[in-house]
């Protein structure tokens, strides 16, 4: 009832989408404007659904898969930010997007910030890109081209497509807006899915109710970011979101993942007109998956719900309390350098050689199958043993989006928080390219392992690779000036007499 009386009262707003004539400036009198736009991005039927270190294809559609971006300008900067339902992005078509969009309307490639949500059930932008392992013998070939996850080379071109376009038309499209920013509370869907063992190890899902279980070996980070974005007729018209969990809720099928369900809550309130801009934190340990719990999993589609329209449903709370204004300044900076890899020794490379020349069946799949990563790894280094590696941070005035190229644990997004002088710091992973999982130096250590760990071509930086990207942040946010965040007028001191009505003792008779 409720819900369905705040739709009421948002669709009786008057006017469309078309923007004032009047400009909002900022504090230096430059005019701040906001565009925003999205593309359909759906993959086809039949091509290979990513997500796992073996071959599956999409066999039916769920819902469609997008790129959505957003432009702010506070009429000195502009920056970009983009959010794709994939599983990663690669750095070469980061590159080759920025590059194309710094040419058609002039925003500097380091000013878009290019992010993958993570969608188990999106289309094929990874793990391998057919030709990458061209040069290698046969034997690696036939694990690399038939055994393993292979990008489609015509849907990564409709992707870099659609980035392009999405960011040109958001530019096109900037209109004068007010800007609203808050952060909202959510810790009943999300879980670290790491746990600290009885054997003095750590495991990556080890199962509900195993007694085994000591206490989870990392945190969540509870935190709803949101930027809403209003134009002169009160309408929202776009709405960045953060938030740290992985999109693993698939549905069966083609999906964005719990992103559709998380957009459809924000747009059943404020109108299909709103482009909803998803950037996931620090979520390379967190899911939606309770191992602590006694109860049975909930189904595919109602787990999906549950996880994005809770998502949704608080980032609808926090855009109705937070003021709308201008969100002044605008700026950004990255730094980019390059990361060795980890190698595996060649006793490692030896014994998965002999395994992975047996059948999967024979050997056991999990087995065989990390066998190949290493094979497969093996060779990379042979070419590339350093992975070039960003970290961004973009502006938004008194909100810093910070950005790692990782599946990146929760609790280094919780220091990057925690070294940010801005009052509200957003991570954002997978962003600008794929480095596979980064975890935390204590998952390397005596008490730790699990699934995050493995050495494989996917995931394979150094161990210290994930405090190189939390001081990197938290150098970047540093160097900038934080704005400030809308609120009323405060009232002037109390001068007046209290509220007559209520301003007596109690009766009695």
């Amino acid at each position: 009832m409720i819900r369905s009386c705040l739709l009421l009262l948002v669709l009786a707003l008057p006017g469309v989408l078309s923007a004032s004539s009047s400009m909002l400036l900022a504090d230096d009198g430059a005019a701040f404007t906001v565009g925003s736009a999205e593309r359909d991005i759906t993959p086809e039927i039949g091509m290979e659904q990513p997500g796992d270190y073996r071959k599956s294809f999409h066999k039916t559609l769920h819902d469609p898969c997008k790129v959505r971006a957003a432009v702010f300008s506070d009429g000195k900067s502009r920056v970009a930010l983009v959010s794709i339902d994939a599983l990663m992005v690669r750095r070469e078509l980061v590159l080759a997007a920025r590059k194309r969009i710094t040419t058609e309307c002039g925003i500097p490639g380091e000013a878009v910030l290019i992010h993958a949500t993570h969608s188990h059930s999106s289309g094929p932008t990874g793990m391998i890109v057919p030709g990458e392992f061209d040069n290698a013998s046969p034997l690696i070939q036939k694990l690399a081209y038939e055994s393993s996850s292979n990008a489609n080379l015509d849907y990564l071109k409709t992707v870099e497509e659609a980035v392009v376009s999405a960011v040109v038309s958001a530019d096109q499209s900037r209109a004068a807006a007010k800007c609203s920013v808050g952060s909202g509370h959510e810790d009943q869907i999300a879980f670290n899915r790491r746990f600290f063992m009885r054997n003095g190890m750590t495991y990556t899902h080890p199962g509900a109710g195993n007694p085994e279980i000591v206490e989870p070996a990392g945190p969540i980070d509870p935190q709803v970011g949101v930027v809403g974005v209003w134009n002169d007729k009160q309408q929202l018209t776009t709405c960045v979101v953060n938030y740290a969990c992985h999109a693993t809720t698939s549905p069966g099928g083609i999906s964005a993942n719990y992103v559709y369900e998380m957009e459809k809550v924000i747009r059943g309130v404020f109108g299909e007109q709103v482009i909803v801009v998803f950037l996931a934190g620090a979520s390379g340990d967190v899911t939606q998956v309770d191992n602590l719990t006694t109860q049975e999993r909930p189904k595919a589609d109602q787990w999906m719900r549950m996880v994005g329209g809770s998502i949704g449903a608080e980032a609808v709370k926090v855009l109705y309390k937070s003021e709308p204004g201008v969100l002044a300044p605008i700026a950004f900076k990255s730094k980019v350098w390059s990361i060795p890899r980890r190698v595996p020794s060649q006793e490692h490379v030896q014994k998965a050689l002999e395994i992975v020349q047996q059948s999967p069946e024979a050997v056991g799949i999990p087995v065989w199958t990390f066998a190949k990563e290493t094979v497969l790894l093996d060779e990379a280094i042979k070419h590339h043993p350093k992975v070039e590696v960003e970290v961004q941070a973009i502006q938004i005035g008194p909100a810093v989006f910070l950005t790692d190229p990782a599946e990146f644990f929760c609790g280094l997004g919780l220091a990057i928080k925690a070294g940010s002088p801005f009052p509200l710091t957003f991570p954002v992973s997978l962003a600008n390219g794929c480095v596979g999982y980064v975890p935390s130096p204590e998952a390397f250590g005596p008490r730790g392992g699990g699934y995050e760990t493995r050495l494989t071509f996917y995931s394979n930086l150094e161990v210290t690779a994930g405090q190189q990207f939390v001081d990197a942040a938290v150098e970047l946010a540093k160097s900038m000036t934080p704005g400030t965040i809308p609120a009323r007028p405060t009232l002037p001191p109390f001068k007046g007499n209290p509220w007559a009505y209520g301003s007596v003792p109690p009766e009695l008779d």
